[in-house]
């Protein structure tokens, strides 16, 4: 009588004999874990309705790893494009706090927030180098001017906030630098003569807390740029800007730098010299 051969289930190994083993020589599994190898063309009883993967060998590792990973990228997808208009949401909500925190309106709630940007913000234009409107924007609005950032900012586009403030015209300036660990950025609120700082606002991404994170969590530094000109007497130059205390000569467009934190008050200061000239030509429109 011809030998048979018996596979293991459990390890893989090939008996051959007569009958299977009581056990496994290898794992030591019992008979039941065998089953006869049959020659091409023949039928297996024990096979029917067998998986046609081994599922202990690598290949089923291989495509079972492979699945996973995409259903968990496609419910990671689906779960991002779920939640992006509540993060967009938030995100303008943000800016708009900051914006309102430029113009001295601060410690609001989410929707006295939005009500004070719809009342207070008039207009969110697009302005370019030349001063020449771009967008004339909305009253509240979030489609033009708010929507620009750095990289616009860098392309020549100019957001510019219209504001009335109890009555009084304001101008908004978003202005971008970078600090000591990363990108910086505030807003810089103007009187209607277009020279005189109403009030700032500034942020961070990564700067040192208790040092340059200052300029973010001291309200109190914000607020010594109440009151202080853009401008020099006589000069259609950039004046306003930020030295340690000691450095300090014209206490009207120089404000204290925050203290221990030298390279991010260079930061803001380079940050105002190099954005407000993008806006020269306006502010000097008188």
């Amino acid at each position: 009588m011809a030998t048979k051969k018996f596979k293991c289930k459990v390890c893989g190994y090939i008996y051959e004999g007569d009958k299977a083993p009581d056990k496994c020589p290898m794992c030591q599994a019992p008979s039941s874990e065998f089953e006869e190898i049959k020659e091409s063309g023949e039928t297996n009883a024990s096979q029917t309705g067998k998986k046609w993967f081994n599922t202990n060998g690598n290949t089923y590792t291989i495509v079972y790893s492979a699945i996973i990973v995409v259903i968990v990228a496609f419910l990671m997808a689906f779960v991002f494009q779920a939640l992006k208009p509540a993060q967009d949401a938030n995100v303008a909500l943000d800016k708009k706090k900051q914006i309102l925190a430029a113009l001295n309106i601060r410690n609001l709630s989410d929707k006295q927030a939005t009500d004070e940007y719809s009342k207070d913000i008039t207009a969110d234009e697009i302005i370019d180098a030349t001063g020449k409107t771009v967008s004339a924007g909305a009253q509240g609005g979030e489609k033009d001017g708010f929507k620009l950032n750095s990289a616009d900012y860098k392309a020549g586009k100019l957001a510019l906030f219209l504001c009335k403030v109890k009555g009084e015209t304001k101008y908004v300036i978003p202005v971008y630098g970078m600090g000591l660990w990363g990108s910086i950025w505030g807003y810089i609120a103007v009187n209607s003569d277009k020279e005189t700082v109403f009030g700032a606002y500034f942020n961070h991404d990564s700067e040192t807390a208790g040092l340059g994170a200052e300029i973010k969590d001291n309200t109190a530094w914000q607020e010594q740029f109440k009151g202080k000109k853009i401008f020099k007497q006589g000069s259609p130059d950039i004046a306003l800007s930020v030295l340690k205390k000691s450095d300090v000569k014209d206490p009207t467009t120089q404000c204290d730098a925050v203290t221990g934190a030298t390279l991010t008050s260079n930061g803001v200061s380079a940050m105002l010299k190099d954005c407000l000239s993008k806006y020269k030509t306006f502010l000097n429109d008188k």
